[in-house]
């Protein structure tokens, strides 16, 4: 019987990486959620559209879309933009602060919200 055998072969800092924005991602759905629900608006005209459809698509959406968006950054990381500079796994950092500021910024609009 031949063995299963799953590999990352970006290697576990990137796998970290990964994970990482992936956690980021659901806790920006979950504190999105919280906001709206205590009167907030959603300004991605996007993600509005799927949170006028319920909570449950509009977790899935993003989740998805979060995803698709890791699986092309890793497809391509080879590559190198803005003249060779540096690589598109970079973009992976990048992506993490991103989401890491928005992260922050919902907390301290539920810290003024009284949350």
């Amino acid at each position: 019987m031949q063995e299963l055998s799953l590999t990352f072969r970006h290697g576990p800092k990137v796998f970290a990486e990964t994970l990482l924005i992936i956690f980021l991602s659901i806790m920006d759905a979950f504190l999105t959620l919280d906001l709206v629900d205590r009167g907030a608006k959603e300004l991605n005209p996007i993600m509005a559209y799927y949170l006028d459809r319920g909570p449950l698509l509009f977790f899935t959406v993003k989740y998805l879309l979060t995803c698709a968006s890791i699986v092309i950054i890793l497809s391509i990381t080879k590559t190198r933009v803005f003249g060779g500079k540096f690589r598109v796994k970079t973009l992976l950092v990048f992506y993490i602060l991103a989401l890491a500021l928005v992260v922050k910024w919902q907390l301290i609009l539920l810290y003024y919200v009284g949350g």
